[in-house]
């Protein structure tokens, strides 16, 4: 139950992030309404596939459709409210990262797979619904820029979950602390500038 209240949750956060990017690139109510579910779900239905789970979990439970469609509703209703938090889309981004990280980590783990593969199961949950989202957007996908820490962070909360694990903590409590790793370091990264090394550096240099 806690497991998929934190689920519920991503779902929220993700079509949050969507319906914003969409309505900032002026798309009409229903390219607003799809961009919101394929962030939402996009991750989780790529998850599924690879494991094998068919049909994918919102296909089969419609409280996922539901959640969307009223996060949607609401976000296009109160855009004002959010949008005068300049970073609203950063922080619910974040905390959809940070949610969906545990969750599909937590898949992994049900499926009876190894932790490496677990922890790329929650990137994969995490990132891949902001890959879609972004694409359709016409945008270069966040989990691909060299200014941004997006897949590090999930894999540095997957790391925090498996090492948890290994202390007499409740399970409840890692999750918590592995999602809240996830958000912590996405948004640090972000304020303080932090980034990956960039390859290309010199590529300009060299081309002049």
């Amino acid at each position: 139950m806690f497991l998929q209240t934190l689920d519920i949750l991503g779902t929220i956060a993700f079509a949050i992030s969507g319906v914003s990017v969409a309505m900032n690139k002026k798309m009409d109510p229903f390219g607003v309404l799809i961009i919101a579910f394929v962030t939402a779900v996009g991750g989780g239905t790529l998850r599924d596939v690879l494991i094998g789970v068919t049909p994918v979990t919102w296909m089969t439970n419609m409280t996922y459709v539901y959640v969307i469609f009223a996060a949607t509703v609401f976000t296009v209703i109160f855009k004002q409210k959010i949008n005068y938090l300049r970073t609203s889309l950063l922080l619910f981004d974040s905390i959809g990262i940070g949610l969906y990280t545990v969750v599909g980590i937590e898949k992994g783990l049900s499926a009876g797979l190894h932790p490496f593969i677990c922890i790329s199961l929650g990137t994969i949950t995490a990132c891949f619904g902001g890959v879609i989202r972004d694409i359709l957007s016409n945008e270069i996908p966040v989990i691909f820029r060299t200014k941004e820490i997006y897949a590090t962070a999930c894999i540095l909360g997957g790391i925090t979950y498996f090492l948890l694990r290994q202390l007499p903590i409740d399970d409840n409590v890692v999750f918590m602390i592995a999602g809240a790793v996830v958000i912590s370091v996405r948004l640090i990264a972000v304020k303080f500038k932090i980034s990956l090394p960039n390859l290309y550096k010199n590529e300009h240099n060299k081309t002049v």
